[in-house]
């Protein structure tokens, strides 16, 4: 992990195709080693959530090549490596699922649902508003908040239509996507026991992700 951090590093202040290209045998390493440690991941993972069981690593590690094609930013490519863990598709699935983020000085593991479709976001409003006590629940855990904290992201400056003014914890329905997350230094991924640890805080996510995708499950049918 460390050679990961220090190749990261350099291609942060040399993103250019002209090094990467020279640099593309350390990536190519890099790269295996990474698909290697999300499988040992995944099986973790699968030991409290079945829907994970048989999912392929190389289905859930997004490209190091960037898509400039509408962006003002030209750099070819991410100063990251990332990973979308879930028994849904993995990277492409709309379901909540658990993310790996290993960036210099930015690394942090994620879950939640992010950026559901307008219909999908009513309906997580809605099942939420419903389930209101038992959602709070999670959120409320000790151990939840101590390794999470609270939802973030953007929020609307007003409660959605449908919902009472005087809707209790009405400010988590002004959420536009439902998720959390929680940095980690460098030395966390260098420890030994790393996939250990970041599979223990993915068993915190856990109720999280379950509450959501079953919501997604009904939206889609599957339920």
């Amino acid at each position: 992990m460390r050679e990961l951090f220090e190749f990261l590093r350099e291609l942060r202040e040399n993103n250019n195709r002209e090094w990467f290209h020279e640099n593309k045998p350390r990536y190519d390493v890099l790269h295996k080693n990474h698909v290697a440690a999300v499988q040992q991941l995944i099986e973790r993972i699968a030991a409290f959530d079945p829907e994970i069981a048989g999912l392929d690593a190389k289905n859930c590690i997004y490209r190091i090549y960037r898509d400039i094609r509408f962006s003002p930013d030209k750099t070819p490519y991410k100063t990251h490596f990332g990973a979308y863990m879930t028994g849904f598709g993995g990277r492409t699935s709309p379901y909540g699922g658990y993310y790996l983020h290993l960036e210099p000085d930015s690394s942090f593991v994620s879950g939640g649902v992010w950026c559901p479709s307008p219909a999908m976001l009513k309906k997580l409003r809605h099942d939420i508003y419903d389930s209101m006590d038992e959602f709070t629940a999670i959120l409320e855990n000790g151990k939840f908040k101590k390794v999470y904290g609270q939802l973030e992201g953007e929020t609307l400056r007003r409660l959605p239509d449908g919902f009472p003014a005087d809707t209790p914890h009405g400010d988590i329905l002004k959420h536009k996507y439902f998720v959390v997350s929680s940095e980690k230094p460098e030395a966390f991924f260098q420890s030994e026991d790393w996939l250990d640890r970041a599979a223990e805080d993915f068993r915190t996510l856990y109720p999280f992700n379950k509450f959501l995708n079953y919501t997604i499950g009904e939206f889609f049918g599957k339920i």
